[in-house]
């Protein structure tokens, strides 16, 4: 028996489809999976029959839960080891650059972001020129909980949230739904999830031309057109915490905004379990979030994915994914034993040393 691809690709009309299929898994990316995705988002580039870009995930439950961790488990060197394996740098570099690409692709890029949509998923989604949500989307950048940081673009788009949302959702790593998804900017149409079907067939459908800005507008129409009327969308939270959220994360250090979301005590449990999850993931982390949002405020997105790049090497180098994916997927205790363990052991050096280049030339370079 045939081992089936771990992405589709199909035609559909002027439709070029690419579905992640790894459903069992909720379709997390593997580097297999980006240099396949990569490599059909570049052919479809220069065919003219192809005039729009489909992305969604095999079955109902995601379009991707995030990066493989588990490979990234086995690649990373264990405390005290110098230096990432080259796999390490391999697919983050791959990961990002095809971020990068669908950030700048020319053609209009539809993302059906159905069901589960965190960390890598949210890499490929975030820069498409239609991202879609439905009622059951649940999204995340929940890096704190295995030490790794919110990358794939993060450090971009959570300094782009109204207010300091992008900093309390790097830091604690709360789920959001499609309704949070349009106010903070991580999506541009809530749609029903039953409408699939029918959105694929009206793209496919379209009279689309050789004007690509023309052939963005027709998309956008077809999407509108469909969208879920506002009083039947998912409850918000973003929204309505957004006052609450100002507060938590109204002070001058970490530190202090630290200690005012732990000491959250309130009876709100959205809040209450996003206090747990920053109190029990990676001190190290936290520490990252604050500094790589504060450092890219004014960055270029390559500039910034070249920053990550960095960060997330290293972060694999220093043992703190390699602890945080044991804890949560290999021996699965939920008991991490961070190194520092505590946020106030972390020092200036060792943040610092995170954001260090490890290479003279980065191998984003070139973006």
């Amino acid at each position: 028996m045939t081992q089936e691809s771990p992405v589709l690709v199909e035609r559909q009309g002027a439709l070029g489809k690419l579905t992640l299929n790894l459903p069992k898994a909720l379709n997390a990316l593997n580097l297999d999976m980006i240099d396949r995705m990569a490599a059909q988002l570049d052919q479809w580039e220069q065919d003219d029959t192809v005039a729009c870009i489909w992305i969604d995930g095999a079955g109902d439950k995601a379009l991707c839960a995030g990066g493989d961790v588990v490979a990234l488990y086995r690649e990373s060197g264990s405390y005290g080891e110098q230096g990432a394996s080259q796999f390490v740098q391999d697919f983050f570099t791959r990961e990002y650059r095809l971020d990068y690409r669908i950030h700048t692709y020319p053609k209009p890029i539809v993302v059906w972001g159905s069901g589960i949509v965190m960390g890598g998923g949210i890499g490929i989604m975030s820069g498409a020129s239609h991202r879609i949500v439905t009622e059951t989307t649940r999204m995340a950048m929940p890096e704190i909980t295995i030490g790794l940081f919110p990358d794939v673009g993060g450090s971009w788009f959570l300094n782009r949230m109204p207010g300091r949302t992008g900093l309390f959702l790097g830091l604690t790593g709360a789920q959001f739904n499609g309704t949070d998804a349009l106010y903070c900017g991580m999506a541009d149409r809530l749609l029903p999830a039953a409408g699939k079907e029918a959105l694929l067939d009206a793209l496919a459908a379209l009279t689309f031309t050789a004007d690509e800005d023309q052939n963005h507008v027709l998309v956008s129409k077809a999407v509108q057109s469909r969208e879920m009327p506002a009083g039947e969308h998912p409850a918000p939270n973003l929204r309505v915490h957004y006052d609450v959220i100002q507060e938590l994360t109204d002070g001058a250090t970490l530190p202090d905004v630290y200690q005012t979301i732990a000491d959250y005590s309130g009876d709100d449990e959205w809040l209450q379990r996003a206090a747990k999850t920053l109190c029990a993931g990676c001190p190290l982390t936290a520490w990252i979030v604050w500094e790589q949002l504060r450092r890219s405020k004014h960055m270029s997105l390559a500039d910034v994915l070249r920053m990550e790049l960095a960060l997330a090497v290293n972060m694999c180098s220093n043992g703190q994914v390699k602890e945080g994916v044991r804890a949560l997927l290999i021996d699965k205790d939920r008991n991490p034993r961070w190194q520092p363990a505590k946020l106030e052991d972390v020092t200036r050096a060792q943040v610092d040393a995170c954001f260090a280049e490890p290479w003279s030339r980065s191998p984003l370079q070139d973006l």
